[in-house]
């Protein structure tokens, strides 16, 4: 599965620009690069767009449901149902199939920080390691009920596959069953094909040739 390779691009690149963010060493090259400090930010477009250094423990964009053990299962499960998935439609719309493929790339992105990244930089557990996320962009202001939002949840590559890839997926998905409606709505039915001319004789054939006789 070919369409494989939109999931691989995105995991590479969430966790190159995760580890620029948060720093990482390579003692066999006697390599390290220091990274940002948690929750510095850095102005990239003004106060409009922003490289601000934040873990997150939950789920994309600072959701948190349940504990870290039901999100990595749940992350987990998810992408092995992807790829079943996926393997299933192969034959399908490639739109549906890198809608998909992106999904499972940002679910595997987010899920290597939970599972590993504890473990690597010495902060927690195995499964209980926390979330990257460093993009900060500027919101409009909105202020309901006393809820307030003036930016953007703070978010990483992977939460931004997961949402882009559910986007077209709601959006193409629509589109393409439509037209498959359409198609079977339009085709023939079998049982209404007609009979092609010249093969076998009617009842009325046979009566007027053993009136007239001649030979059937």
């Amino acid at each position: 599965m070919r369409v494989l390779y939109v999931t691989a691009i995105i995991v590479v690149l969430d966790q190159a620009t995760k580890l620029l963010v948060k720093g990482f060493s390579l003692p066999f090259v006697d390599y390290y690069h220091a990274g940002m400090q948690l929750g510095a930010s850095i102005p990239l477009l003004g106060d409009f767009f922003r490289l601000t250094f934040i873990e997150n423990p939950g789920m994309a964009f600072g959701i948190d449901i349940g504990g870290k053990l039901y999100l990595t299962a749940f992350s987990t499960l998810a992408s092995i149902g992807i790829v079943y998935y996926l393997f299933k439609i192969r034959q399908e719309a490639l739109i549906i199939r890198v809608s998909l493929a992106m999904i499972l790339g940002g679910a595997i992105g987010n899920l290597i920080d939970r599972v590993f990244y504890g473990v690597m930089f010495g902060e927690d557990p195995l499964f209980y390691g926390k979330v990257v996320d460093f993009f900060d962009l500027d919101f409009f202001n909105i202020n309901v009920g006393g809820f307030h939002i003036s930016r953007w949840p703070v978010f990483n590559i992977a939460d931004a596959a997961v949402s882009i890839g559910v986007l077209l997926l709601l959006v193409f998905h629509r589109k393409f069953t439509a037209v498959e409606e359409e198609g079977m709505a339009f085709s023939p039915s079998p049982l209404s094909t007609p009979e092609p001319e010249g093969i076998g004789n009617s009842s009325s054939d046979i009566k007027d040739d053993r009136v007239t006789g001649n030979p059937s």
